[in-house]
Order: C-alpha cells, then structure tokens, then sequence
C-alpha cells in the first residue's frame, strides 16, 4: 500500500465512521485557521498524517487518525479556562487524543485551533 499523497487519500483509508470524524476535524481547523492573503491555510501530509499549516507554513497542526482515536498534534499548554477543557484529552506534553469510543467536542477542538493559531500567527 503506498502512503497517501493528499489528506483526501489519507481520510479515505480510514472506516466511514472514522472518515467523517476526520472530515467534520479537518474543515474545523481549515476554518479556524488563517491562510495567506486571504487564501485557505496550505495542507499537505506531513509525518504521515494530515497537516494544515500555521503561520504562513513554518508550523503546523497535525491532525491523525489511529485504530482507537484521533489525534491532534502539536498542542502546547493552552491559558485557563482551555487547558483545564482539555485536561481530559491530555496523552502527553503536546498532544491531545479524541477515542473513537466517545463523542468528539468539536467546538472544543475549533477554539483551540483558533488559540494554537493566534500563537503562532
């Protein structure tokens, strides 16, 4: 199997119910995230997973679908009330996960998109 070369070829290789959890993610983040002039935010896979670009293309928001959650990568610590919003999705340092086994908050991922961006615009 070759790694995909677009997000669209990446979210297609998951299940249907995985693929719109990935879908309804990614056009959170595209629309929380500014882009150039005007111009959408630049996707593209990075580090095999699906990747929108902060800050003119130096950073990046990782978005990664795995066998029993979704992933959302870098995430430093976030200011109050935020962070104690995402304390329950905590994996490690820089990285939140969403089980496949529970309800994604989506709204939660949207304003965290929108401080993650802020940070490094």
């Amino acid at each position: 199997m070759t790694a995909p070369a677009t997000i669209d070829e990446y979210i297609a290789g998951f299940p249907p119910d995985v693929q719109e959890r990935l879908r309804r993610i990614r056009e959170i983040v595209v629309a929380r995230v500014p882009g150039v002039d005007g111009a959408p935010p630049e996707e593209r896979i990075r580090y095999g997973m699906a990747a929108v670009m902060l800050g003119g293309g130096r950073y990046a928001l990782h978005i990664g679908g795995w066998k029993k959650h979704i992933g959302l990568y870098p995430v430093p610590t976030l200011p109050e009330p935020l962070e104690s919003e995402l304390a329950p999705y905590r994996s490690e340092k820089d990285s939140v996960v969403f089980p496949h086994t529970q309800d994604i908050p989506y709204d939660l991922i949207g304003r965290v998109t929108e401080a993650i961006a802020g940070l490094r615009s």
